[in-house]
């Protein structure tokens, strides 16, 4: 029988930490096994105490969370780190900076009212599956060989633009991921990331430091530009359509299967409508299937596409779909998968 996920609250706040604990406390399948007021004590704990998921909070005297954040990573050997901030703009660029830092995943802090609009489920629910990552990470893997499909891209195309789709730990994997671009990589770049509209302001200064790119939130009707990176608002799929021989813009606010918004799926599709064989997906860490849908049509009209491999994974979901439906040209950690899109864009990567 499987040993519950073993959880640490980090936070300054008595009264955050009991609203914490007594959310969790309720599932049998989760237990917390130590509490720290401040990130000095919990990386004392961290010594002597094992964790699989580490609630952190950013905002604390002495070393805040996000200074510690890099010593709890090293020490806690593995365990997942769901930040827990408040969304503010403030609280977004402090919070993104943990993602890329290598936090998994972030939740507004809970405030009256929070177990009527289902905070809980939602806690619940990034815990388990946070801590599955964090024992699976554990556990030898098994020799399976999934399918890989050679790149489908004829010898007259070229690639078009880059699509990206990531989830929980794709922030990390993104800024990873960048870093081994070329300062002009001569295509597009669109990126759906599962993040809040309070987010994305952040969420595009940020991936522009990372990138060296300009980076704009998407906005209806705005013209496709080479070496720019467009991202999907918290509120809408990054679509596109034709215009007098442009590739634009298109918002769409309708439900995805998947129920994310915005969600991978529609941008892929909608790209591999638009631009055929020229269209180049990447999968990259998070949790549950968005992107597989999409990527099968990428792969239909003769482009291709990568995901990222377990290993290098915060959450293998979204990357393990594609993988195990045969549609990745290649499984691949962040970082070679830039090298892999220098060689197929044909690009010189020197930064």
């Amino acid at each position: 029988m499987r040993q519950p996920v073993r959880l640490m609250i980090i936070d300054d706040s008595l009264v955050a930490r009991t609203a914490l604990r007594r959310m969790i406390d309720g599932d049998d399948a989760l237990e917390v096994t130590a509490l720290a007021s401040t990130a000095e004590n919990a990386l004392e704990t961290l010594r002597r105490t094992r964790v699989d998921v580490i609630l952190l909070d950013l905002d604390m005297p002495g070393m805040g969370g996000l200074e510690a954040l890099p010593k709890i990573i090293e020490r806690a050997r593995g365990a997942r780190i769901l930040v827990v901030s408040a969304l503010t703009v403030d609280g977004a660029e402090h919070t993104l900076a943990a993602l890329s830092l290598g936090a998994a995943d972030t939740l507004p802090k809970p405030e009256s009212g929070s177990l009527r609009d289902g905070y809980r489920e939602i806690l619940i629910g990034k815990i388990r599956e946070l801590g599955r990552a964090a024992a699976a990470a554990e556990e030898p893997a098994p020799a399976t060989v999934l399918p890989v499909r050679p790149a489908r891209l004829s010898s007259r195309a070229t690639v078009g633009a880059l699509a990206i789709g990531a989830s929980t730990g794709g922030i990390h994997a993104l800024a990873s991921l960048f870093a081994g671009l070329p300062p002009r990589l001569g295509v597009p770049i669109f990126v759906t990331q599962h993040l809040p509209c309070a987010f994305m302001p952040a969420f595009a200064r940020q991936l522009k430091i990372a990138s060296g790119y300009e980076t704009l939130v998407a906005e209806e009707g705005l013209i496709v530009e080479r070496d720019r990176i467009l991202i999907a608002p918290g509120d809408a799929h990054l679509m596109f359509e034709t215009r007098s021989g442009r590739l634009t813009v298109r918002l769409d606010r309708k439900p995805s299967a998947t129920g994310c918004m915005p969600s991978v799926d529609p941008m892929f599709r909608s790209l591999a409508d638009e631009i055929g064989d020229r269209a180049f997906g990447v999968v990259l860490s998070g949790m549950g299937r968005d992107g597989a849908q999409g990527a099968a049509r990428i792969v239909a009209t003769g482009g291709t596409v990568l995901a990222q491999d377990e290993a290098s994974c915060a959450v293998w979901g979204m990357p393990r779909a594609v993988a195990e439906a045969g549609l990745a040209s290649a499984i691949l950690p962040p970082a070679e998968i830039a090298s892999r899109i220098v060689a197929s864009v044909g690009a010189v990567a020197c930064r």
